[in-house]
């Protein structure tokens, strides 16, 4: 055996995969939403798999342990729908496999089956099937399941974005604050997930019209992009603990995500007639303006029905058909309105705007700045120095 050298990309796709096992485990064992991060673990694991064989064919192990040959070809075919289904679980908390989920992995089970000859090898068959295989002497059937691992990949990465987006216009008609609840890291982890498979796809085009132009290795690559993804999966485990943790943003009393605000037909059998309707819209007014609950920053839907004695459905219907607003933009509305009162105040001079904001109930500096823009056209500091003005 020659001796082991490692390029700087194996290195770092080896780093990748160690990195990757360790979150495994790490998510393997959280108690809570057990469900979506076990999903995530086990996809987190596949990924580590990828990478590690990635790694076995660059220092040329096909010799020294030939039963780890093939292992890893399924698995592309599994990170698409085990994304997706953490993407759906870890967005509904109540939300358990089902029955039809098992379809999501039928191709990667018809891969296994299909590969079960060569899985049942001897090393010394598997060592010649390789060199087979080196030498260009591949059964069609690869090109076949190649394809579909593109096609699965990129459908599912397009498939949990669209439903991540529609995630967080649901979230915002029961959560005023929803930086534990809005799955942004993933849905940034998904676009980087579509841009490798593009990748991936576009190196496979290349390979098919141009077999000559093989340089620098697709698979090297791809499994560098694939680390990338489980490197910021660590990042934000560490930046934000709830990614694994996954607690409720309200503890014990965070309701499960609303349907998206709906024109006024999707509410005809409420039961909420025009005179109910004005007299809760009324009510709701005056908490907000006399009671000020818009400045606890885990401030729900649900609980604000429960201060007002009706039903979320009732105050979404209210929100949504009568002052045409999602609960997210009401209450976020009262708090920039209460930081505008503020800032017109010269007692508050000396008070930072993030200070302002944390009294008003915003729950970071971020979502502080998005919200007074939206709403005044100006960032609070140009807000600030045009009311000092």
């Amino acid at each position: 055996m020659q001796p082991l050298t490692l390029d700087w990309l194996t290195i770092l796709v080896l780093l990748g995969a160690a990195q990757g096992l360790f979150l495994t485990a790490a998510l393997a064992a959280q108690r809570r939403n057990r469900t979506a991060n076990r999903l995530l673990a086990v996809a987190v694991f596949a990924f580590s798999l990828q990478m590690l064989s990635v790694v076995y064919h660059a220092v040329g192990f096909e010799q020294v342990f030939p039963h780890f040959f093939g292992v890893a070809y399924p698995l592309p075919l599994l990170f698409g729908p085990l994304v997706y289904l953490y993407a759906v679980t870890a967005s509904d908390r109540t939300r358990g496999l089902r029955r039809w989920d098992v379809l999501h992995f039928v191709p990667f089970a018809a891969v296994v089956v299909w590969g079960l000859p060569v899985y049942t090898m001897s090393g010394a068959e598997k060592i010649a099937f390789y060199h087979q295989l080196q030498a260009g002497l591949r059964p069609s059937s690869f090109g076949v399941i190649d394809t579909l691992k593109y096609v699965s990949g990129i459908a599912y990465s397009v498939a949990t974005i669209v439903f991540l987006r529609r995630h967080r216009r649901r979230i915002e008609d029961s959560y005023s604050s929803l930086e534990h609840v809005n799955l942004r890291w993933l849905l940034r982890l998904n676009f980087a997930g579509a841009a490798i498979w593009a990748l991936a796809t576009a190196f496979h085009v290349r390979d098919l019209l141009l077999p000559s132009s093989r340089g620098v290795s697709e698979d090297s690559v791809v499994a560098l992009g694939i680390a990338i993804l489980v490197y910021g999966i660590g990042y934000m485990a560490l930046r934000q603990p709830e990614i694994l943790s996954m607690a409720p943003a309200t503890p014990d009393r965070a309701p499960p995500p609303q349907t998206p605000p709906d024109p006024a037909p999707r509410y005809e059998r409420s039961g909420l007639g025009d005179r109910e309707a004005a007299a809760l819209q009324a009510r709701l007014v005056a908490v907000m303006d006399q009671e000020h609950p818009y400045r606890n920053s885990d401030l729900t839907l649900a609980d604000l029905a429960e201060r007002l004695q009706t039903s979320p459905h009732k105050l979404s219907e209210v929100l949504n058909t009568q002052l045409r607003q999602t609960f997210y933009d009401f209450v976020n509305g009262y708090r920039v309105r209460e930081v505008q009162s503020r800032l017109a105040d010269d007692t508050t001079r000396n008070l930072t705007l993030l200070s302002l904001a944390l009294d008003a109930g915003f729950a970071s500096k971020s979502t502080f700045n998005a919200a007074f823009k939206k709403a005044t056209g100006r960032t609070p500091s140009e807000y600030r120095s045009g009311v000092g003005s």
